[in-house]
């Protein structure tokens, strides 16, 4: 490929991003979010689906180890949709593991699979986004990124819970309805990797990073490259901590509404959490999300970033006074969860721009996949004890705790130091 074919790379970011990214968020939220609400509809306790659906972070959380390696063979292209082929078989194998007397163990194994397929397509994908790109366009583009990848949680944990939920009243069945939902998943990405194999620009300068001694050379200069950064500590400082709230209210979040009125929860049927949490609050979340892309692309990062922080923290209230209050029916949850992802999406765009700022450079994919594994782990090691947390404190206290681990990260935040220009759409080419 000529190094003329970059521009129009580029040119049609239409055409391949909401798909992309709707692709990359689909995986995720099954393994994270679905993966919770099956287990929850077949009996399992909170604690145990804290504990073992924590650890399917860890393919997220090491993906840094493998990373160079799809810098460094073949094109990020070829690996989307080739991964993108494996998810959609794995999710099959989830659907034919549940009629099974350990269908437990079995697709809790097939989940790990997935999420390491899915965390390779990740560094494949963002890398993807980073070359075919310019600058101006990736601020442009990170809220409309985030909004797909959001509206992949609409799909999941929204409209695919609503049809577990009414497949099980319709039959009678748990296991059959979420049969159902994983054999239409298993479609989606059949298409979306047919999909994918025809829209996909082909950016000229994606390709094999060079490396002077070779392969082994490569690996070990990008994870040096990152590490001897001068600000490495507060890097990580702030990767770790952003979402140290979010990592431990999200695992909680639909046991919570599932939760009968005596336990403490909201007592909402399936149906109910599906509309109210995976599609009315993703779609605040959406549109939070689209709304803080544009924000920086017209003042950059440095502008909006204490703006966003407080709203993507202030907002954890909104759980506070569901448990605190505990209203019935779907209407004052649904509004008070929008008004909370509203403020999330907003402000996570904060959090996207600050990791392509640090990833900038000629590992920018392997640096890229190394701040999101810090992110993953950032959401793994607080979210496995967030069940057992939740069980000694209650519902109320456990989101006031939440509300309290969001201090750390705006501590950090008072020392972080950004270019004023960063994300900034500037004139001219």
């Amino acid at each position: 490929m000529s190094a003329t074919a970059a521009p129009a790379a580029g040119a049609r970011p239409w055409a391949w991003i909401p798909t992309l990214y709707f692709g990359q968020g689909l995986p995720y939220v099954v393994v994270m979010t679905l993966s919770v609400i099956l287990y929850k509809n077949l009996g399992l306790a909170n604690a145990e689906i804290a504990l073992y659906t924590s650890w399917l972070y860890l393919p997220w959380v090491v993906k840094p180890l493998w990373s160079p390696l799809v810098d460094l063979f073949g094109t990020k292209r070829a690996w989307i949709v080739v991964l993108q082929l494996a998810v959609g078989a794995s999710l099959a194998l989830v659907a034919l593991t549940l009629p099974m007397e350990r269908f437990f163990q079995l697709s809790l194994a097939v989940f790990w699979l997935m999420a390491f397929a899915s965390a390779t397509h990740d560094i494949a994908a963002d890398g993807f986004y980073l070359h075919a790109l310019a600058e101006h366009q990736q601020a442009a583009f990170v809220g409309v990124r985030s909004a797909f990848y959001r509206a992949a949680m609409i799909a999941g944990q929204g409209g695919l819970v609503v049809l577990a939920g009414s497949l099980t009243e319709l039959t009678g069945d748990v296991r059959f309805a979420w049969q159902v939902v994983f054999g239409t998943l298993a479609g989606l990405f059949a298409l979306l990797f047919a999909w994918h194999r025809f829209v996909l620009p082909r950016p000229a300068t994606d390709g094999p990073v060079p490396s002077e001694g070779g392969a082994l050379a490569g690996f070990v200069e990008t994870f040096r490259a990152f590490f001897a950064r001068g600000d490495i500590g507060l890097v990580l400082a702030f990767l770790l901590t952003f979402r140290l709230g979010e990592a431990q209210a999200l695992k909680l979040v639909a046991p919570f509404l599932l939760d009968a009125r005596s336990a403490g929860g909201i007592g909402l049927t399936t149906q109910q959490v599906g509309l109210v949490y995976g599609t009315l609050g993703v779609a605040a979340l959406t549109v939070g999300g689209i709304l803080g892309g544009l924000a920086i692309a017209r003042h950059g990062l440095a502008r909006w970033l204490w703006p966003m922080l407080l709203a993507v923290h202030v907002p954890n209230l909104a759980f506070v006074w569901l448990a605190g209050t505990q209203p019935a029916g779907p209407a004052a949850v649904g509004a008070a969860i929008a008004i909370e992802q509203l403020g999330y999406g907003f402000g996570f765009a904060a959090y996207l721009m600050y990791m392509i700022k640090v990833a900038e450079g000629p590992h920018k994919t392997a640096h890229y996949a190394l701040c999101t594994g810090f992110m993953a782990l950032g959401m793994m090691l607080p979210g496995m004890v967030s069940g057992w947390i939740q069980q000694q404190l209650g519902y109320p206290a456990f989101f006031l705790w939440v509300c309290a681990c969001t201090v750390p990260s705006m501590l950090v935040a008072t020392r972080l130091r950004i270019d004023p220009d960063f994300g900034r759409r500037r004139d001219g080419p």
